[in-house]
């Protein structure tokens, strides 16, 4: 009888046990794992993504793909693999398709592309994009895209990194994510188009794009200050995409959020100009991040000496509190506009 009661109270504390490791985790302090975006790591890895060694990462270029070499290293290093469904780290893009609406004679190229699966709802997915691809060689003169899109390219593989580190310390994301490094983007927002036509995982499931192309400067708008990010798109399809912008700066990170160029009549029309207008195209919720232009952009003096490191830091944090919140609410943003 003894041992019958014994054996009762070990299997009640196995089972108590098990209970409690299958209990939804509280993600709702993102602090600790947004601190672990810094200035010094996303400085280290721009230094190698905007160097003479990269050739300006044309698309399809050899420099472009040694780039696309040292990214999948930082994935492998920090253990984070490619997605659920593919066989490596690229979506390979043909000639064919780069070509069809410009033929510009460019080769076959590649998105990159890593993912941390969700604990709860792993057939929900948010995309993190950037592209990473610049202007190449003109004559003579390699344009490094420090800024474009150097700076979104590195704060990408930091986020990544930073929700390697909450999963691994058992508060990974309840939804899944895709992070997104596409290609092409120069010269028509090529990558993206083919993800959207050509998804891994189907776009219904895509609950948002985020996507950030240059935030590593500042421009003549904001001369006296870095703490600022412009933020376009994510009122155009969902009011509680950009509510979710909005409440996660105001709560942890408190730049000035610059609306200007969300307007549909700005003339520069940078909602169309950036990767994630391939997934609003599909419905899909989006928010653009931005630093603005400068006078280096498309220039050969966009170098990573020029980038101010704590705004890059500050700016890619947003991006990460944006995700963390909905990586792991409750439900999706609905779509409320069109």
């Amino acid at each position: 009888m003894k041992k019958i009661v014994i054996l009762l109270l070990i299997a009640s504390a196995f089972s108590c046990k098990n209970t409690q490791s299958a209990s939804p985790k509280d993600n709702s302090d993102p602090t600790k794992y947004m601190n672990s975006i810094t200035a010094k790591d996303l400085k280290k890895m721009l230094y190698v993504v905007a160097s003479d060694e990269m050739e300006g990462r044309e698309t399809g270029s050899k420099g472009q793909k040694k780039a696309g070499l040292y990214m999948i290293e930082q994935y492998k290093q920090n253990k984070i693999s490619f997605p659920k469904g593919a066989t490596d780290y690229y979506q390979h893009i043909p000639a064919s398709f780069l070509n069809a609406r410009r033929n510009e004679n460019l080769p076959d190229s590649e998105n990159i592309w890593a993912y941390i699966e969700g604990s709860e709802k792993p057939d929900e997915v948010l995309v993190i994009s950037a592209h990473y691809d610049h202007v190449g060689i003109k004559n003579g003169d390699i344009y490094n895209g420090a800024d474009d899109d150097g700076s979104g390219t590195v704060a990408v593989m930091e986020i990544a990194k930073a929700f390697a580190k909450a999963k691994k310390e058992g508060h990974g994301p309840k939804r899944s994510i895709l992070f997104l490094h596409v290609t092409g983007e120069e010269h028509g927002l090529h990558g993206s188009r083919y993800y959207s036509e050509n998804p891994l995982f189907p776009i219904a499931n895509t609950i948002t794009d985020i996507n950030i192309d240059m935030i590593g400067r500042r421009d003549v708008e904001h001369a006296n200050t870095n703490n600022y990010v412009y933020v376009i798109g994510a009122d155009r399809l969902s009011s509680e995409l950009h509510n979710t912008v909005v409440t996660q700066n105001n709560k942890y990170i408190k730049m000035d959020l610059d609306f200007k160029f969300n307007d549909p009549k700005d003339p520069n029309h940078f909602y169309e100009r950036s990767d994630h207008y391939n997934f609003a195209k599909h419905g899909i919720p989006a928010v653009f991040f931005f630093n603005g232009v400068h006078e280096d952009y498309h220039q050969k003096g966009d170098e990573p000496q020029k980038i101010e490191y704590d705004a890059l830091a500050k700016r890619a944090q947003l991006a990460f509190v944006v995700a963390w919140d909905l990586a792991n609410r409750e439900n999706r943003p609905v779509v409320d506009k069109k």
